[in-house]
């Protein structure tokens, strides 16, 4: 086994999943003001930092991914931020991407940049301590979207920046996220996440990416949200299962979705259903964001010095995840 495929198998052994805290500054501040903290870089910092050492970290999280802004650091302690992630147990993680910006040729459709100067990039993130990354492509859902344009300019990127990557000694995590804005069925929502999903597969063996130390990122298989037509959670694990069989090759040692605009439970039920289906050899967790952190942000801005209580809310979403990510989640479990 390659040092690459270690490293992404040790970040979802066990039912370990990665903490999305990559918001970008201007995210982070919307996620503060609606919660009316200000958002300062030492009030970003305090609440992350109150998740990076909480106790489920150790017993939960493989690997948190990080911000520019947050990986350069200090903790209270006076750690580096990846220092501390990495003595609870996880392994830290960069985005690197800056951000989807219009696609020249489909103005309504975008393309995920930030290739130039992305070489010189991970060499100094690697030095603080990164041991994977993340880019992120976005694909929207219409009649005639995603176009065959976003479908290969996105691909193509995902599997430039792999190559740098692994180049550099990390794991690249791969997303491709469909989007579930919009009215479109979870039959449109199965054919094209399986288009985007096979083009990324093709660009990356194409730049001899290698495949056994990288993680998928994708979304599940869901209706859109302004869709007439919901299928159940057992259809959302059904459909999404049979998509990634079908696409993704069997050398991927694992798959972390993406929460995608699901509310916490529905997040962790959908993720516990998968692996009480999953029929196939790959490991299925999660990379959660909001689904992670929405109820832990809420309880802290009533009193951000409540560390000990913040910790707690966030231990529970952490165990109910890494719970679902062995099919052994159940809605008794939740408070």
């Amino acid at each position: 086994m390659s040092e690459l495929n270690n490293i992404a198998l040790k970040i979802i052994e066990k039912g370990k999943g990665i903490l999305a805290a990559d918001e970008s500054t201007g995210t982070m501040t919307k996620r503060l003001d609606s919660v009316n903290v200000p958002s300062t870089p030492e009030n970003r910092l305090l609440f992350r930092e109150t998740l990076f050492s909480a106790t489920s970290m150790t017993e939960c999280i493989g690997g948190v991914i990080l911000y520019d802004e947050t990986i350069k650091q200090l903790s209270s302690k006076k750690n580096k931020i990846p220092e501390l992630i990495s003595n609870m147990g996880a392994a830290p993680g960069i985005k690197v991407d800056t951000g989807a910006k219009a696609l020249a040729g489909s103005l309504d459709e975008k393309v995920t940049e930030g290739l130039d100067g992305l070489r010189e990039r991970l060499k100094e993130y690697y030095k603080l301590g990164a041991k994977f990354t993340k880019w992120r492509g976005v694909y929207s859902i219409s009649k005639n979207y995603p176009s065959k344009l976003s479908i290969e300019a996105n691909a193509h990127a995902l599997a430039r920046y792999s190559a740098l990557v692994q180049e550099c000694n990390m794991v690249p995590i791969v997303e491709p996220e469909v989007l579930m804005d919009g009215e479109h069925s979870a039959k449109e929502c199965y054919e094209k996440t399986s288009n985007v999903i096979k083009k990324c597969f093709e660009e990356l063996i194409l730049h001899k990416v290698d495949l056994t130390g990288i993680i998928l990122k994708p979304n599940m298989i869901l209706s859109g949200n302004k869709s007439k037509d919901k299928i159940s959670n057992e259809e959302v694990a059904k459909l999404t299962l049979e998509c990634l069989k079908n696409s993704v090759p069997s050398e991927v040692p694992g798959i972390t979705f993406l929460s995608g605009g699901q509310s916490e439970i529905e997040a962790t039920e959908n993720l516990n259903l998968i692996n009480k289906y999953n029929n196939t050899n790959f490991i299925m967790s999660y990379s959660y964001g909001r689904a992670l952190q929405q109820s832990a942000l809420k309880f802290w801005a009533k009193d951000i010095q409540n560390i000990d209580g913040t910790q707690k809310v966030f231990n529970h979403r952490a165990k109910m995840n890494t719970l679902a990510a062995q099919g052994k989640w159940s809605k008794d479990l939740e408070i």
